[in-house]
């Protein structure tokens, strides 16, 4: 357990950051996933909306992402 108050702070405020992070990433990874099922325009753009906000949000690299995209397009 964190000893200083900083410390303590930084736990409570990286929990949050956690549940925030996971909720977008699990949501990238439902659309690729339904992509990859079924390659239609909306679940591309859906895909691709949620790769942006996963590295707009630093959550994924910019070159998995490119490569993510990349992949996709591929498929399409």
């Amino acid at each position: 357990m964190p000893l200083t108050q900083s410390a303590k702070k930084a736990l409570r405020r990286d929990k949050k950051r956690t549940i925030v992070n996971l909720r977008i990433k699990n949501k990238m990874k439902a659309a690729l996933k339904k992509t990859k099922k079924k390659t239609t325009k909306e679940n591309l753009s859906l895909a691709y909306s949620a790769i942006g906000k996963a590295l707009k949000k630093k959550i994924i690299h910019k070159n998995k992402a490119a490569r993510l995209k990349s992949k996709l397009m591929k498929k399409a």
